[in-house]
Formats: C-alpha cells, structure tokens, sequence
C-alpha cells in the first residue's frame, strides 16, 4: 500500500509542477493585458523629455528604461542624475548603438564615477539573452545600491532593455515574471520578442525551483 502511495504521490506533484510552470504564452497575454497609463504624446510630455527629444521612463525607484536618443544625450543623463549606463544593444550593425565607454569619458565628476556596460545583442527571437541575466542585475543592482540612478536602454526602448530589466526585478527584487512585466508595465509600453519572453519564462521557472529548494 505504502509504494502506491508514494508512487501516486510522486506523480501528482509531477502534475503539479508542470501546471505551475510559466511559459512565454502565458507571459505574453499578461503583457498583452497589462495597462500601461496614458502618456501624452511625443510634443506633450513631461518638461524634460519634451525639451532634449528623448523617450526614457523611470520604470522602478533610480532605475530607467530608455531608447537610443536617451543614452546619447549627455546633458539629459546629467540633468536627470544618472550614474550607470547599460546598453543593451552595443555595436555598429543595424538596430544596434555605437555608444560605448570612450562616449561617456566626460560623464564621471568629482562626486561620482560614471560606469558602463555593453551587451552586443541583436532584437531577435534566437539571441540568446539569457547569458546576460544575472550580468545585468549584478551591474544594476550595483548602480542602485552605490545611490545612483541606471540607464537601461536598446534602440527603442522596448524590448532588449526591457527584457534585462525584467530580469533584474526577478533576480534581485524576487519578483515573479508576471509582478515584474506589471511594476514596468504600469510606467512603460514594453515589448519584448516572443524569444525574449520565453528566456524569462524560463528564469521564472528557474527561480521558483532555487526558492522552493533553498
């Protein structure tokens, strides 16, 4: 009696797991379903953005999300305090931003050291952003605990950022991949590619097994 049990035990919490694994479908009809504020548009926004042209939200307490005209804006970062820059999507092909240390030579001050980081990722479902993760929430975290404020930024602002930030709210802020796609959401449009969302899914997964364990 007591190997069936077991036997049937085992395979109801087989069952089990694999109900409550999160997949990239999931992920992508709570981002389909997710509001995001009305933001006025481009001539309307708020002082700032308005003035330098630029598309850059504060998606979590010193931590941005923004596109490429925000990460080249020198006198915008300084005006807004940012400290660490994390281009997501570094280099000279198209779709990505040539921007790298030597561009923000002139950034660190007497107060601060400006730091940088690049990642040469192209916006497509086969990157593999995922090697990336646990880099990015490390130099994020970093930024945020030293009083500073992040920039995350790829071309539009949208997607590979988007996704790394993501990925740092369920890393270093135990966040589920569902909580974390909300907590942007509600200040940001963001859209990865069903590539990106199923890597995160894949995190979610990951990390909820790392916390049932430890």
């Amino acid at each position: 009696m007591s190997w069936r049990y077991a036997y049937l035990t085992h395979y109801r919490n087989n069952d089990k797991n694999m109900a409550d694994q999160t997949t990239g479908r999931q992920l992508q009809r709570i981002l389909h379903y997710s509001v995001t504020p009305c933001r006025p548009l481009l001539g309307l926004r708020r002082n700032e953005c308005a003035l330098y042209d630029v598309d850059c939200d504060e998606v979590y307490p010193r931590l941005y999300i923004g596109d490429v005209e925000s990460a080249r804006n020198k006198q915008y970062l300084r005006l807004i305090g940012i400290t660490h820059v994390l281009n997501t999507a570094e280099g000279t092909r198209f779709g990505q931003v040539d921007t790298g240390h030597s561009y923000y030579r002139d950034m660190s001050g007497v107060s601060c050291t400006f730091r940088y980081m690049g990642f040469p990722l192209v916006d497509q479902p086969s990157t593999d952003i995922s090697r990336y993760f646990y880099i990015a929430s490390k130099f994020i975290e970093n930024g945020i605990n030293s009083g500073g404020k992040v920039l995350v930024h790829c071309m539009m602002g949208m997607s590979r950022s988007a996704t790394c930030v993501l990925a740092y709210l369920m890393i270093a802020r135990k966040m589920s991949a569902a909580e974390a796609i909300r907590t942007v959401r509600m200040h940001r449009d963001i859209r990865p590619n069903e590539g990106f969302l199923q890597q995160l899914a894949d995190l979610d997964n990951e990390l909820k097994r790392d916390r049932l364990y430890y």
